[in-house]
C-alpha cells in the first residue's frame, strides 16, 4: 500500500482520488439506463423479458417471472441448515435493532383550543432490489427488508436477476422469507428499477426503491428519482482505520482486505500516527494478499485507491478521518471511545480491535446500508426511518384563530399574498363588522 505523510493537501488529493469512484461520474452509462428506462416504462412486461434474456441469459415469461411458493420450499431443501441458522440469528438482532428505532406518533394540545401533532404512517409499498450474477448477497437481503417491516410496510417487493436456468440462488431465496418479503420477482439491472418505478403488468409500482446494484442500478435509481424515493446512490465500499501504536497490526491488515476483496474500485484507507506500525500493517497486508482467494481483485483495489496516512498525532488523524467521512470506520487506538466522541463523519464506527468491519456487515444487528463517497457527511445507514413518512397535524378552534387571526393576515398581507390573507378574515367577517 502507498504510504502518505498526511497534510491537507494529501488529504485533499486523497478526495478527488475516491469521487472518481462516485457513480455521479459515470455520466457515459446514463444515456444506456435512460434508453432501458424508457422502454420498461413504455413496453412494460415485454421490455423485462427481452432484457433478462439479453443481459442475464434466462429466459421468463408472465407465467415464470414471480418466485413462486414451490420454488422457495426448494431453496430451503437445498440451503445448508447450519446457514439458515445463523440466518435466523441474525434477524433476531437486525429486528432487535431497528425496533429501537420506531417512531410514534404525537400530539399535544393547549387549553385555548389548539392542538399540533405529527402523523407516523409506513410508506405502503416498498421496492427491494439485490444483486445477483457474480455473488450472492442474503445479509443484504435481511438487511434491507427488516427495517421496512419493523416500519410496517405493509407490501415488500423484491427484485433479483435469475441465473442462466431461470432460478434465484437458493439462500438468496431463504433470507427473502425469513425477512418477510411479500412478492420476489426475476429481473435485474437497470431494467428491474424501471418495473419497480413505472409498474409493469406483472410487477406493481412502488413507493420507494432500496437496495445496491451496479453502476446500471445506481444510476436507474438516480434517474428514477421523483417518480419514486429512493435510499441512496451507492457507490463502491470503504474502510478507513484509525489507530496508533497499540493495535495489532495483523488485524489492521485483515480488516482493510476485508473491503479491498469487494471490487477493483473498493478502497481501504489506514490513518495511523506510528511509521513502525504503518510498516508492520503494510507487511501484513502483503502476507495476505498472496493467500486470500480474491487476489488479483484486492490488488487492483489497494493499487488504485489503498492508502496509509501518517499523522502527526490523533487529532490530525480524526481531522482527516471527518474530511474523507468514510462509509466504515474502524477506531484500533488506546482510548477508542474518547476518540469516537470526536468523530463527526462515518456510516458506521466499529470500536476496538474486536469488532471488525464484517461483524456489522452481517450479524451484530446495525444496518450495512450506509453511506459512501463522503455522503456520510449528510446521510445516515439505512433505517427505520427510511420506511415511514410524517404528516402534520393542526387543529386550532375558532376562538382559538380569533385570537391570532390578525397577526396571521400581516404575515400574508406582507407578502402580496391577499387570497391567503382572506381565507383567514372571511371566518369572522360577521364580526368583523360589528
Amino acid at each position: 500500500m502507498r504510504t502518505v505523510k498526511l497534510t491537507k493537501e494529501s488529504t485533499k488529493d486523497i478526495l478527488e482520488n475516491l469521487l472518481k469512484r462516485s457513480p455521479n461520474n459515470y455520466g457515459k452509462f446514463e444515456s444506456t439506463v435512460a434508453q432501458i428506462l424508457d422502454k420498461v416504462k413504455n413496453e412494460g412486461d415485454a421490455a423485462l423479458f427481452a432484457y433478462t434474456k439479453e443481459f442475464d441469459k434466462a429466459d421468463v415469461t408472465k407465467e415464470t417471472i414471480r418466485v413462486t411458493d414451490a420454488e422457495i420450499e426448494e431453496a430451503y431443501a437445498q440451503i445448508d441448515p447450519a446457514l439458515l441458522g445463523v440466518i435466523r440469528k441474525a434477524l433476531v438482532n437486525i429486528r432487535q435493532y431497528h425496533e429501537k428505532q420506531i417512531q410514534n406518533s404525537w400530539f399535544t394540545s393547549t387549553t385555548d383550543g389548539t392542538m399540533l401533532g405529527q402523523k407516523v404512517t409506513p410508506l405502503n409499498r416498498v421496492g427491494v432490489y439485490v444483486p445477483g450474477g457474480k455473488a450472492v448477497y442474503p445479509s443484504s437481503v435481511l438487511m434491507n427488508i427488516v427495517p421496512a417491516k419493523v416500519a410496517g410496510v405493509p407490501h415488500i417487493v423484491m427484485t433479483t436477476p435469475p441465473g442462466k436456468d431461470g432460478k434465484v440462488c437458493a439462500s438468496t431465496l431463504v433470507a427473502a422469507k425469513e425477512a418477510g418479503a411479500d412478492e420476489i420477482y426475476k429481473v435485474g439491472g437497470a431494467q428491474a428499477i424501471g418495473a419497480l418505478a413505472f409498474g409493469t403488468e406483472s410487477i406493481p409500482k412502488v413507493d420507494k426503491i432500496v437496495g445496491p446494484g451496479n453502476i446500471f442500478v445506481a444510476l436507474a435509481k438516480k434517474a428514477v428519482y421523483g417518480y419514486v424515493s429512493i435510499d441512496s446512490i451507492a457507490g463502491p465500499s470503504e474502510i478507513l482505520v484509525l489507530a496508533d501504536e497499540t493495535a495489532n497490526p495483523h488485524f489492521v491488515a485483515a480488516d482493510l482486505l476485508s473491503q479491498a476483496e469487494h471490487d477493483e474500485l473498493a478502497c481501504a484507507i489506514l490513518i495511523t500516527t506510528s511509521e513502525e506500525f504503518a510498516k508492520k500493517v503494510d507487511e501484513e497486508v502483503k502476507g495476505f494478499v498472496e493467500v486470500l482467494s480474491r487476489k488479483e481483485i484486492i490488488q487492483k483495489s489497494l493499487d488504485n485507491f489503498g492508502y496509509i496516512l501518517i499523522a502527526e498525532d490523533m487529532d490530525e488523524a480524526i481531522e482527516a478521518a471527518n474530511e474523507i467521512a468514510p462509509e466504515h470506520m474502524e477506531i484500533v487506538t488506546a482510548n477508542p471511545f474518547e476518540d469516537m466522541m470526536k468523530v463527526k463523519n462515518a456510516g458506521a464506527i466499529f470500536i476496538g480491535e474486536y469488532s471488525s468491519e464484517p461483524l456489522g456487515d452481517y450479524f451484530a444487528g446495525p444496518n450495512h446500508v450506509l453511506p459512501t463517497n463522503g455522503t456520510a457527511k449528510f446521510f445516515s445507514a439505512l433505517s427505520v426511518d427510511d420506511f415511514i413518512k410524517k404528516s402534520s397535524i393542526v387543529y386550532y378552534s375558532k376562538s382559538a384563530l380569533r385570537n391570532i387571526r390578525k397577526d396571521i393576515i400581516q404575515f400574508a398581507t406582507s407578502e402580496q399574498l391577499t387570497a391567503h390573507a382572506n381565507s383567514i378574515a372571511v371566518r369572522f367577517e360577521d364580526e368583523d363588522k360589528e
